[in-house]
């Protein structure tokens, strides 16, 4: 009998630098959301409009998405360890200037580059784990990335409201100081130091460079500032789509004529990688909007504060850690195409729970749901990378690290978008029909006035005199505002169970789709 060969041990330096990258994934993952708790009170503090205010995210968002795709090209001339190693070190001096910021221009200035040296982070931290791992730990280390990517949208709200009505919401950004000066020493003791090749830079790809980031900046300020704008009825609006559309088109066509393109576009046609860089397109969009729905739900229609979003959503971080470091041996039981195909059934179902919304559905309801979603995007992020990268060649592992991260952050973008504007449409939507039954003719409204009438009135320290006296027609008012008051809230619970419903759907598209990925990639 042919004795095994055993796989070849990897070492402490090996398991340092994939750590290492994990933590920095988490820091730059958390960023994305770590703001949205704390906005109302950063803009009071800086003295910004609603509208300044915004874009504190949009800037981070904007130079995030841009650089991510760009990374895999920087690594390939100035090396693995020295993009890191700026990378971090960037990313830790702008989170305390933006802790410093005196002003909204400052803050935004520093937010942006902040983003933008946050950005290399995430997609370095996917190619170490498939490039410096071998295959059999390949589960494993797509699980520390599930744990980074997934807990910190988790982590980013709850992390942020506790800092913010404890201490400040500068705390916010010293938070990112400690773990950001131990990913240096550690990046600085294990990555291998490599030549510099400069001549890359000259010979670099830059009209596609160039394409890419007006058509990204442009199709990201379109999905953030749309909705503020009124979407196209604003020429702002239109003229970031009509640049987006360009800019897109003329870095798809840059990067497949190009003989030496920045990013590797053609490896979507590799048939496993270009159906799971659709279904992570997808699985982005519905994770960032459910993300974004979820406090927003809390707050608009329970009062929630930043802290009580902040502890709603720790269950859902807690049960993403466990999942992440399950789902390697619930593959090594099943595939990792069933992990793919019962993760997308489980986030459906945990989107679909919150399809009947009512006025005592909160934590009791959507916190259930959250844990629900939590195991099936493990399940996801954890096989779907797994199944992504099986077949690649070692040199492509860069631009699909890129590839990878740029669809997932691109279909966040536009999974936020749309679920803002399904609430605001079909809460519109759902106003006007329910306001066509709830007349001052209907019976039933007339009876509910009456109701709402008595009740206030027996509020009133002298009964008669306010139902029958002065103020009978005062508390007719209130009741009306009363009825009023209710018909848009039933409005707004059924906009929000249609957004939930729609993500619902989309999963099951996407596990639908598991079932044609390929065992064996080609």
């Amino acid at each position: 009998m042919a004795r095994q060969i055993a796989a070849p041990a990897i070492s402490l330096r090996t398991w340092v630098a994939v750590l290492g990258s994990v933590v920095g994934c988490f820091m730059a993952g958390m960023n994305v959301h770590v703001t949205n708790a704390s906005l109302p009170n950063v803009r009071g503090s800086l003295g910004a409009t609603f509208e300044e205010g915004s874009w504190i995210t949009t800037a981070y968002l904007v130079a995030e998405i841009i650089i991510i795709p760009v990374t895999g090209w920087l690594v390939s001339i100035f090396s693995m360890r020295r993009v890191l190693m700026v990378g971090t070190a960037g990313f830790v001096f702008f989170s305390i200037a933006c802790s410093l910021a005196p002003n909204i221009q400052s803050m935004i200035f520093a937010r942006a580059l902040q983003g933008a040296f946050g950005g290399v982070l995430i997609p370095l931290s996917f190619q170490l784990i498939v490039g410096e791992l071998p295959s059999n730990k390949h589960a494993l280390g797509m699980a520390l990335f599930a744990v980074a990517d997934n807990v910190a949208q988790a982590a980013g709200p709850s992390l942020g409201g506790w800092l913010t009505d404890a201490y400040s919401w500068r705390w916010i950004f010293y938070l990112q100081v400690p773990p950001g000066l131990l990913l240096l020493a550690a990046i600085g003791w294990s990555v291998k130091p490599q030549p510099v090749q400069l001549e890359k830079l000259r010979q670099g790809d830059w009209w596609g460079i160039i394409t890419m980031a007006i058509g990204l900046s442009a199709l990201q300020i379109m999905l953030e500032e749309g909705g503020r704008n009124d979407w196209f009825s604003s020429s702002f609006i239109v003229n970031c789509t009509l640049l987006a559309v360009l800019g897109l088109a003329g870095f798809a066509y840059v990067e497949l004529k190009s003989k030496t393109p920045f990013i590797n576009l053609r490896l979507l046609g590799r048939y496993n990688f270009g159906l799971a860089s659709l279904m992570q397109f997808c699985f982005g969009a519905v994770v960032f909007g459910v993300v974004f729905l979820v406090p927003n739900y809390f707050a608009e229609v329970h009062g929630y504060n930043a802290s009580q979003i902040g502890a709603m959503m720790i269950p859902y971080g807690i049960v993403q850690f466990i999942m992440s470091f399950a789902t390697p041996r619930l593959m090594r039981w099943t595939s990792a195409r069933t992990a793919i195909i019962a993760g997308f059934a489980i986030t459906g179902l945990g989107c679909l729970m919150n399809i009947h919304l009512n006025p005592n559905a909160a934590y009791n309801v959507i916190v259930p749901s959250l844990v629900v979603r939590g195991i099936g995007q493990s399940l996801v992020v954890v096989a779907l990378g797994v199944m992504a990268i099986q077949g690649l060649e070692k040199e492509q592992l860069g631009s699909a690290s890129g590839l990878f991260s740029m669809v997932r952050n691109v279909g966040g973008a536009i999974g936020i978008a749309l679920s803002s504007q399904i609430v605001v449409e079909r809460e519109k939507w759902h106003a006007q029909r329910i306001g066509e039954s709830v007349t001052l003719f209907a019976q039933a409204t007339q009876q509910r006035l009456v109701e709402w009438v008595n009740l206030l009135a027996h509020r009133h320290l002298d009964y008669a005199s306010a139902l029958y006296g002065a103020g009978a027609g005062q508390l007719r008012q209130q009741a009306l505002g009363l009825i009023n008051n209710t018909v848009r809230r039933d409005a707004l619970l059924q906009s929000y169970s249609d957004a939930f419903y729609i993500a619902g759907l989309a999963m099951l598209v996407c596990m639908l789709a598991g079932f044609i990925l390929r065992k064996n990639a080609d």
